[in-house]
């Protein structure tokens, strides 16, 4: 259904995972926190982590423990671990990296949540308020003829020119976007690294509608948006619609070729750490977050999550980090 989106918003403070939980711990002493770090790999011997090899200023030091937890996200802890020799060993081999431990699951399992827009130029000054959220409404709903409830969500936003210049029609002209998004895409991704330094970003390729059901669904959100915005109840805003053109649209082909060309990020890449048994060749944590055959060695973030959430990742997260935090307590 349709309905307000909800903000972790209090007294005009949008709350971030440091105020509601580092802000209360910095005094603890047995916490310390190092700013512009970078962790160049997990330090492992006979099987067991015992620490990390961090960058900080002109200095590489290392940082021991009897226990190491990597939260980098979805696209940096799978970089660390194979950093650390752990991942895919031929993907390893091929940029010189040591194997420490072939565990292929690393970096693949790539999902997210992708999204194309459909803009309308709108009559005069909407009198939109830049300092408002842009995203306010959402639409939860499930695609015609999908086995996957509640596999889709569209948003709106209205915007000026000078803020999102990549949709604007002419200058200080105001947009308004219905972008739908597929919300349990079947076609996964992966990430794997182009050197073993830690400066160099990795590949990433989110293969975005490379299944079929996923281009399906899309293309059906597409149009969707553009019959909404053609409604009557829009007429006293929307003066037309701007992308996609009706040649775009006379054709799943043509239409399919606009998305391909359009489709982007929801910002929302998880999985590539993925949560299986054992038995599962491409899992690459077990329940409790432990990487599966090293010692010592946890990943708790988004990147954990082995398959797709109806919803924004960032408060899926924080629950990751609340769980693997209690089991981390438990066995102190």
């Amino acid at each position: 259904g349709v309905g307000p989106l909800p903000f972790n918003i209090s007294d005009g403070i949008r709350w971030s995972a440091q105020i509601a939980y580092l802000n209360d711990c910095k005094s603890r002493s047995n916490l310390t926190i190092m700013g512009d770090s970078l962790a160049h790999r997990v330090l492992i011997e006979d099987g067991r982590a015992f620490g990390v090899e961090v960058e900080r200023g002109d200095e590489i030091s290392r940082i021991y423990g009897k226990e190491v937890i990597v939260s980098a996200g979805a696209i940096a802890s799978p970089q660390l671990l194979m950093l650390s020799g752990i991942g895919p060993a031929h993907g390893l081999e091929a940029v010189g990296a040591l194997v420490v431990h072939d565990l292929p699951g690393v970096g693949r399992n790539l999902w997210d949540h992708p999204q194309v827009p459909v803009t309308f130029k709108t009559v005069g000054d909407p009198r939109v308020d830049e300092g408002a959220p842009r995203l306010q409404v959402g639409l939860l709903y499930t695609a015609s003829g999908s086995e996957l409830r509640n596999d889709m969500f569209i948003a709106s936003t209205a915007f000026t020119s000078h803020i999102a210049s990549e949709d604007a029609v002419a200058p200080e002209s105001h947009v308004l976007s219905l972008i739908p998004s597929v919300y349990l895409a079947r076609s996964l991704g992966h990430i794997r690294l182009q050197s073993t330094n830690p400066h160099q970003q990795p590949y990433i390729d989110f293969n975005y509608l490379a299944d079929s059901s996923d281009r399906a669904r899309l293309r059906d959100g597409v149009r969707l948006c553009t019959e909404l915005g053609a409604r009557n109840e829009f007429g006293a805003l929307v003066e037309g619609r701007v992308h996609p053109d009706d040649h775009q649209l006379n054709s799943d082909d043509s239409l399919d070729d606009w998305m391909a060309r359009n489709v982007r990020t929801s910002h929302h890449a998880a999985g590539t750490c993925k949560m299986g048994p054992a038995s599962d060749r491409m899992a690459v944590v077990d329940q409790h977050g432990k990487v599966h055959g090293i010692d010592g060695l946890r990943v708790a973030d988004a990147s954990i999550m082995p398959s797709g959430v109806r919803a924004n990742t960032h408060l899926s997260s924080v629950v990751v980090g609340e769980r693997i935090a209690d089991f981390i307590a438990q066995a102190l």
